[in-house]
């Protein structure tokens, strides 16, 4: 039986065959891709689209807020949206920084990290609730500043190299003051680079550690230079330094450590951008421009100069790596003066 013509060209017909078929399926698959990335990228919104929470795991007044302030009302103009600095104080600044560890990584909660809640925590606290590392992505380094030592006028010591000798000849007899951990760490980076000892006196703040100093109760104290040089320059305390590796430019007649005998002592207190691990590059890149631009701004430069900061604008890869840099350091310091994570 001889089979239909029309069936004969059905079966050969190219339009038919399982190659084609499989070629026309993908071209639909890859044009409904496209289609739906083109829909998604259409329908995303501009970043910012709505306002920015900066927390701030630390008390208004201090250093790290008055940072945060100047960079958020800046920040508000490159953005184009109002960006609320919110104060979250406690412990060491770990519920702040928990807080924004746990927000949504979609760029509406930033964090104003610093020397304690990026460097210090990981070395003084056992179970620390968070990693500064893996829980953050690093936008940017804000500023640094120097600590000022200074002591009570009773102390027999104009100078740091006096004051070394001083606690050299007296062991654990003079007292030193501090308001959290990274200056104690600080200080014990002091003492051992010296080969003194003196007797550590917590505070909970700046502010009764100075009231103390000047009233007497403490010998030393080691503070942001935005809290304690007002003191100095008053003439209620004496100021014998500062700790960084330069001059500060708010206090020139204050000589380095270094150029004390403190060879190789350079610490700053510094502030740091970050946000929650996983938010996107191109958010992170937008933040980091924004920031740029905060920082390079003659506004900000003056009101930081007022505090004794510096700005210290960085890559998002910078700003990592000095981040990793300082929680090695600060690790190894608090093992070799004894200070166990609580």
């Amino acid at each position: 039986m001889t089979a239909h013509p029309n069936r004969i060209r059905s079966r050969r017909d190219p339009r038919h065959s399982a190659s084609h078929l499989r070629n026309l399926m993908r071209r639909t698959l890859i044009g409904l891709t496209l289609g739906l990335a083109c829909t998604a990228a259409v329908a995303q919104p501009a970043y910012p689209a709505r306002p920015i929470t900066l927390i701030v795991p630390f008390p208004t007044g201090g250093v790290t807020d008055i940072v945060a302030r100047a960079v958020a009302s800046r920040l508000a103009t490159e953005l184009g949206e109002s960006v609320v600095v919110d104060n979250k104080p406690g412990a060491s600044g770990v519920p702040g920084t928990v807080a924004a560890a746990r927000a949504a990584p979609d760029g509406y909660t930033l964090l104003l990290g610093n020397i304690s809640t990026l460097g210090t925590n990981p070395a003084t606290f056992a179970k620390l609730p968070y990693d500064p590392v893996k829980d953050f992505a690093p936008v940017s380094m804000l500023a640094i500043q120097p600590l000022v030592i200074a002591v009570h006028p009773s102390v027999p010591a104009n100078t740091l190299d006096e004051l070394v000798k001083l606690a050299r000849s007296k062991p654990g007899a003079l007292t030193f003051g501090t308001a959290g951990t990274s200056i104690q760490l600080a200080v014990e980076l002091f003492n051992k680079i010296n080969g003194i000892q003196m007797l550590h006196v917590p505070y909970k703040g700046s502010s009764p550690a100075i009231t103390d100093l000047v009233g007497g109760q403490i010998n030393v104290l080691f503070d942001p230079i935005s809290t304690l040089y007002p003191q100095v320059r008053a003439g209620k305390v004496r100021g014998l330094g500062v700790s960084t590796r330069q001059r500060a430019p708010v206090a020139p007649e204050l000589p380095t450590a270094q150029e004390a005998g403190s060879r190789d002592y350079d610490v700053s207190s510094w502030q740091a951008l970050v946000v929650p691990a996983g938010t996107p590059a191109p958010i992170v890149q937008r933040l980091h421009g924004a920031v740029t631009k905060v920082l390079q701004d003659t506004t900000t430069r003056e009101l930081f100069a007022r505090q004794g900061a510096n700005p210290a604008p960085s890559s998002p890869a910078e700003a990592g790596e000095f981040i990793r840099a300082e929680m090695t350091r600060w690790k190894d310091v608090a093992r070799e003066a004894g200070v166990k994570p609580e």
